[in-house]
């Protein structure tokens, strides 16, 4: 296809995917003359990758190249692919808590990935965003939400793992690893919005008068 039909098929201006492609985000198309070139299903895969991580996840350019290099780096596992992607995603969120609920948050923590079986590297952000929110819970009185962390980790191992057996469909790690990635994105904003609308029904039901 023409950058044209690329650009109507995934909603981005034309500038906007011939920047993408200056940038080095986007592999150059297939030229069928000086000044045309063709596009494929690996372009529209890409670009629709790029869409979510910079309009949907507000990822600035600079990073969605860093994630993107992880995700064509061929020589490393595809475990190690994900990761690197993933710590491009999560920034680590530094929370107002007292030393005292951090250090009592960190073994509660500890203890839950050590239990659950959980193989997590110690640099993960997420796990230091983990253990700065529930840091954060303790020091603000909440330690009746900080002790349903066991059941939380059960309902997101449960349904993490339908995620990956999901995208475990698709046939080249290309594929499978851009799923994950947009998986991750967009399933923040998924559950947080079951949740939401949980809330609000069960407090409908509890509250309501």
């Amino acid at each position: 296809m023409r950058i044209g039909e690329l650009s109507r098929a995934v909603g981005v201006p034309v500038p906007t995917i011939k920047y993408y492609l200056r940038e080095g985000l986007l592999p150059q198309g297939e030229l069928s003359s000086p000044n045309q070139a063709s596009y494929c299903e690996a372009h529209l895969r890409r670009l629709r990758l790029i869409r979510a991580l910079v309009e949907l996840a507000q990822v600035p350019v600079a990073q969605v190249k860093e994630i993107l290099e992880a995700l064509d780096s061929d020589a490393v596992p595809l475990h190690e692919q994900i990761g690197r992607a993933h710590r491009a995603l999560t920034p680590t969120r530094k929370q107002a808590a007292s030393d005292e609920a951090r250090a009592a948050a960190t073994a509660q923590v500890t203890d839950l990935l050590t239990r659950r079986g959980w193989a997590v590297e110690p640099t993960a952000p997420a796990l230091a965003t983990l253990i700065e929110t529930v840091a954060a819970l303790r020091t603000l009185g909440q330690d009746n939400l900080v002790s349903f962390l066991d059941a939380y980790a059960e309902a997101v191992e449960r349904f993490t793992e339908l995620e990956i057996d999901a995208v475990s469909t698709h046939p080249t790690r290309d594929q499978l690893a851009e799923s994950v990635v947009i998986g991750t994105i967009l399933g923040e904003t998924l559950i947080s919005s079951l949740r939401l609308l949980a809330q609000e029904s069960i407090s409908a039901q509890r509250w309501r008068t």
